[in-house]
């Protein structure tokens, strides 16, 4: 009756021991831990301090919405081309030509012969909406409507659209990570916020147009200039932003796209000395822009980066090993910030800049500084109020609300989590929690001995019967943090990751370490009665 095992306060210890080693970094500082564990060898020193957030350290928060219009034109074009290829295919000439529409397209075939042959092919362009969580939603990706007298109807269904800003969400987080990023040393957070919005933190940032200049789609496409008397059906204008601005007509067709470039740094032009950006192709985009540049030699050039043509040189000599330069009077950050852009890939849609803001470091200590007050103001008054109650099992509750705090504070580091100022409201609130379980199982060892039952028959039946009453609470509690995590935003997301933790290791220390210490204390002093 109420004995602990050797084995199980042997874990006890070693957890408390592994728990103590892992948050030393966030409890003492990098230049504390740097001063203790200078002479020791680099394998024994623990890694992974918490990081702080934007609240806390001060940086740049941008909030950016996927361009849902954009993104559709772009699966039209794309549809456009689609049945393009199955009427060429098929030998079959649309009266009218191919007509874009704005969730799809449209075309005509007179001959009925003709439409019999290709419907069957033009069903097979709408495939089944599948993701990575649900697989297969059992939905399909276009609706191929017969509307009769030869005309015939493809829409973009709601599913695939949603399906498609979904993907380029998850593909655009990583693009934006790299760019932001390259070094991996600057520690951004980057999340989806809701279907289509994206959230960039970058801690420790000054400069939001630095963060915005590099969150640019970052497109990059070589046309051909058009020419006098060129098919107007086939000339797109565009803005030029060399020679003075304006605008400037150029083919609709891409000759050679970003994705096939396999490197892009900033250099200076032998010449003239100004920054320029130098790339490489591939050897699918070598071969293409040298078949280019070989068909077009004397004539104009653009390239176009999201869709704003940045330079339109001459070809002088046919560009056969697959590198060139980019110019556009550049600056050295601009060619620097566009040689990043073009290594990372083009995004998968455009967005839309929701909200921007910068907080300045020096907000960011003051969070800290009122944080750390509440929280020893807090810590001072439970103290007090526990002590006062409960004597010397007020002290056993205190030794478990300190170690419940590094507890929770390893697991935040061992997680990689990042502390915001709503994640310190989470950790003094599960402080609070914690003292809570000790009182309920306190009173229930009041309420036993009351009853006429002996000290360790007391102690027992307190713990015993206290803890449906703690797993009732804490597991509500926790539920309604999860809750908070799945809907909320950054900083609910901070609080409610913190108290979901620090549930968890209140029941720990409830139920083992607290059990432990109190046991401990019984065989060492063996009393008549239980002094609480």
């Amino acid at each position: 009756m109420f004995r602990q095992s050797t084995l199980k306060s042997v874990l006890i210890a070693f957890t408390l021991f592994f728990a103590a080693y892992v948050s030393l970094p966030t409890i003492l500082g990098p230049d504390r831990m740097k001063a203790i564990t200078g002479m020791l060898p680099s394998f024994l020193v623990p890694k992974g301090a918490i990081k702080l957030g934007l609240d806390l350290r001060g940086g740049v928060h941008v909030m950016l919405e996927t361009d849902k219009a954009g993104l559709s034109r772009d699966l039209v074009r794309q549809l456009q081309e689609d049945v393009r290829r199955v009427l060429r295919t098929e030998r079959v000439a649309p009266t009218g030509g191919i007509v874009a529409q704005s969730r799809g397209v449209s075309f005509r075939v007179t001959d009925a012969a003709a439409r019999t042959r290709i419907l069957p092919k033009i069903q097979e362009l709408s495939v089944p909406v599948s993701n990575a969580v649900l697989g297969n939603t059992g939905q399909r990706s276009l609706e191929v409507i017969d509307l009769g007298d030869g005309l015939i109807q493809l829409v973009i269904t709601d599913a695939e659209l949603n399906e498609r800003i979904r993907r380029a969400v998850d593909q655009s987080i990583e693009i934006f990570r790299r760019r932001i990023d390259p070094e991996g040393v600057k520690e951004p957070s980057i999340q989806r916020q809701g279907l289509d919005r994206i959230v960039v933190q970058v801690p420790g940032a000054q400069n939001s147009k630095e963060i915005t200049d590099v969150l640019q789609p970052g497109k990059l496409e070589f046309r051909m200039v058009s020419e006098p008397g060129a098919n107007p059906a086939e000339i797109e204008t565009l803005p030029y932003t060399d020679e003075g601005g304006g605008t400037i007509q150029v083919e609709r067709r891409v000759l050679v796209r970003g994705e096939d470039l396999t490197s892009a740094e900033p250099t200076f032009d032998q010449r003239t000395g100004e920054p320029v950006v130098s790339f490489r192709f591939n050897v699918k985009g070598a071969q293409a822009f040298a078949k280019v540049t070989t068909e077009n030699v004397g004539k104009p050039f653009a390239i176009i980066l999201d869709n704003k043509v940045i330079s339109a040189p001459r070809i002088i000599s046919p560009i056969t090993q697959g590198q060139g330069q980019i110019s556009g009077r550049f600056t050295v950050e601009r060619a620097n910030a566009l040689s990043i852009l073009l290594r990372s890939g083009a995004l998968p849609a455009s967005f839309t800049l929701v909200e921007e803001r910068t907080v300045g470091a020096g907000l960011g200590a003051d969070s800290i500084d009122a944080a750390v007050v509440a929280s020893i103001v807090s810590l001072v008054a439970v103290s007090i109020f526990t002590l006062a109650t409960y004597g010397v099992f007020g002290i056993i509750a205190l030794v478990a609300l300190t170690v419940n705090f590094m507890l929770l504070i390893a697991l935040m580091a061992l997680l990689g989590s990042t502390l915001t100022l709503p994640g310190i409201a989470g950790i003094v609130l599960t402080l609070a929690i914690a003292v809570d379980s000790n009182v309920l199982i306190y009173e229930r060892i009041r309420e036993e001995q009351a009853a006429g039952r002996s000290a360790i028959s007391s102690l027992d039946s307190g713990f015993t019967r206290a803890l449906a009453t703690i797993l009732d609470a804490n597991i509500t509690s926790f539920l309604a943090s999860a809750i908070l995590y799945l809907v909320g935003t950054g900083a609910v997301k901070g609080f409610a990751v913190t108290t979901s933790l620090g549930i968890a290791t209140t029941i720990f220390t409830a139920f083992t370490l607290t059990r432990m210490m109190v046991a401990a204390w019984y065989r060492w002093f063996k009393p008549k009665s239980v002094p609480i």
